[in-house]
């Protein structure tokens, strides 16, 4: 592969990580574009449940097929956007705020680990940050979307770390969920990510483990841009 022309910065994580936010704020310090890859599958995961079908539950063997055959439409028909302002379209409606409930988060999870869906959202992926100068975050950019990435990071949190901010991010929203069954869900999505037969969530060999639990954003997005800049001027 030609060599980039800026650097393409790889940040995976367990979900509530505080991902989207970090990539987000990482993105506009350094003038790069963001591509929230998790968007992605949470939008296949709502036109699925639209569709009929449960994918935070059990899935048949015809019920991924049909998803995967889903995923394929979606893709072809570039019916899913991810806007620079961070709004995310799905066939023309604004689904910024549907993909973000617990159910949707699940069922990304689920259908990302269905080998036809991520088959058709792959090449999307590639294609938004192959030439560069893009922060991509999701759960194996450093390891199957870009392998050769020039920054890879992994940002993780404890579990209850995690699941405290994604409560309150909830509570916020007027969702009556409960501490402990925001902690079961983060677990729950930890497992589904860790134990999936195709592209399990894990570090990089050669990404930077960055551990949030006890550092504030602005800390972290220090961090990574400190990092990123360094690259930059050895590149």
């Amino acid at each position: 592969m030609a060599k980039r022309v800026r650097l393409l910065v790889a940040i995976d994580g367990p979900a509530g990580a505080g991902k989207s936010t970090v990539a987000r704020r990482v993105a506009e310090r350094l003038g790069y574009v963001l591509v929230d890859t998790g968007a992605l599958y949470r939008c296949v995961a709502l036109a699925a449940s639209r569709a009929g079908f449960t994918p935070h539950g059990e899935l048949s063997e015809d019920d991924e097929l049909a998803i995967g055959d889903l995923a394929k439409e979606l893709a072809a028909g570039r019916q899913i956007q991810l806007e620079p302002s961070g709004r995310v379209v799905l066939d023309g409606e604004d689904v910024s705020r549907a993909i973000r409930s617990p159910e949707m988060s699940l069922g990304a999870s689920r259908v990302s680990a269905i080998p036809r869906v991520r088959e058709a959202l792959l090449s999307m992926q590639r294609q938004a940050g192959e030439h560069g100068g893009a922060v991509m975050e999701g759960r194996d950019i450093g390891t199957v979307v870009f392998p050769d990435a020039e920054a890879k990071f992994f940002l993780t949190a404890s579990a209850e770390q995690r699941a405290g901010r994604r409560h309150a991010e909830l509570l916020e929203k007027g969702s009556a969920v409960t501490f402990d069954e925001t902690l079961a869900d983060v677990r729950r999505r930890d497992t589904a990510d860790t134990d999936r037969p195709v592209a399990p969530l894990r570090q990089a060999d050669d990404a930077v483990l960055v551990d949030s639990s006890t550092m504030a954003i602005d800390d972290v997005v220090d961090v990574i841009v400190r990092e990123v800049r360094a690259r930059e001027a050895q590149s």
